[in-house]
């Protein structure tokens, strides 16, 4: 069966509470859909988030790569021929990954629903309930703590702070986070490259001689600096986790190969998609690191996608797949719902999803 039409759909949502990292402040949610449609006029669905300062991605870029390049080299192609569509997507241009990964995840979701299964059937897995963590966004003790016990209150028990915005007060903010919510939720900290090497390693130990028993810390110094993220872990017993390190296969292997951290965030928009996203998956299993799939700020189509991928790989961390939890509301209809503190997809062909709105972006994020 041929893929009749690739066509581009931009999105925008207002989020219910503002999201602010050591990297950013958004207050909504502007991402590009794309839609994969068969010659049977069945259509799949992926996400490709705007995210200036992690990936680079824009809106506008995304769309001009689609409309320009992936959507043409794929039209009157075999739709069911998965493996090589989703090379062909790789290969077709450098970089770019948040749009490779809307159009790879479209091709998986279009090849499950013309087979009448869930998107987590298709990649082998049968859950269609994966549990989240919940993002506490950065601001001062007495704010964060509010935050977290409202949160927990909401039935959350994997709380991930932001940090790396002021270190000198940090440990303060973990240390009111801990107090608001006691010993029996797990928390995590996200500098989002925030700190310098000797900052994070005297946040991360003043953590550690405090107590506060944090699970994880996620990207503590800049993307690049993998000498100071192997510096770093060598000198803390908290596991670190790379985020914004590790795009692909190559920064995961040299990761690896400097020991410069003990665990890997997986992203669809970082990587590519699902099909190098399982590639990471193996790889950090294989030479025994710990695994966390996450989101950036996306609608039900992206987080539907990851949540399949980890409905059917599993992770050794709880997932951080609460972003469309932030929305107001979400110009996508059908696809997953929250249940707490866990993502419920739908069991549906494919993500589930009936029809997105095109909204006119209002902000940049």
């Amino acid at each position: 069966m041929t893929i009749a039409a690739v066509r581009t759909h931009r999105l925008s949502a207002p989020l219910h509470t503002p999201f602010v990292t050591a990297l950013r402040r958004t207050t909504t949610v502007e991402t590009l859909v794309v839609e994969v449609v068969d010659a049977d006029g069945r259509s799949g669905y992926g996400e490709a988030p705007q995210v200036w300062q992690v990936t680079g991605a824009s809106v506008a870029g995304s769309e001009a790569c689609v409309r320009e390049l992936l959507g043409p080299t794929l039209t009157g192609r075999d739709a069911d021929d998965l493996v090589a569509r989703c090379t062909e997507v790789q290969r077709a241009v450098v970089g770019n990954e948040a749009a490779k990964a809307a159009v790879d995840v479209a091709l998986h979701d279009l090849a499950a629903r013309r087979l009448g299964v869930p998107l987590v059937r298709l990649l082998g897995g049968t859950a269609l309930r994966v549990p989240t963590d919940v993002t506490l966004a950065a601001g001062d003790a007495v704010d964060l703590a509010a935050a977290a016990r409202q949160r927990r209150a909401e039935g959350f028990d994997v709380l991930k702070l932001k940090v790396g915005t002021d270190a000198a007060g940090d440990l303060e903010r973990v240390r009111a986070v801990r107090s608001a919510v006691g010993d029996g939720v797990r928390i995590r900290l996200d500098a989002n490259q925030g700190w310098t090497p000797r900052e994070a390693v005297r946040v991360i130990r003043g953590v550690e001689d405090a107590g506060l028993n944090v699970e994880l810390v996620e990207q503590p110094v800049a993307r690049w600096d993998l000498d100071g993220l192997a510096w770093v872990s060598d000198r803390v017993d908290v596991p670190i986790l790379a985020d914004e390190s590790v795009f692909g296969v190559r920064d995961l292997v040299e990761v690896i190969r400097r020991r410069a951290a003990d665990m890997v965030n997986v992203k669809l928009a970082k990587c590519g998609g699902l099909h190098p996203a399982r590639t990471l998956l193996d790889l950090a299993a294989t030479h025994g690191l710990g695994t966390v799939v996450g989101s950036m700020m996306e609608s039900q189509v992206g987080i539907g996608a990851a949540a399949s991928l980890v409905g059917a790989y599993g992770t050794t961390a709880v997932a951080d797949l609460d972003a469309a939890w932030w929305l107001a509301w979400s110009p996508v209809r059908g696809g997953l719902r929250y249940d707490g503190a866990t993502v419920v997809l739908p069991d549906a062909p494919g993500l589930g999803i009936s029809s997105v709105t095109e909204v006119k972006m209002q902000t940049r994020s």
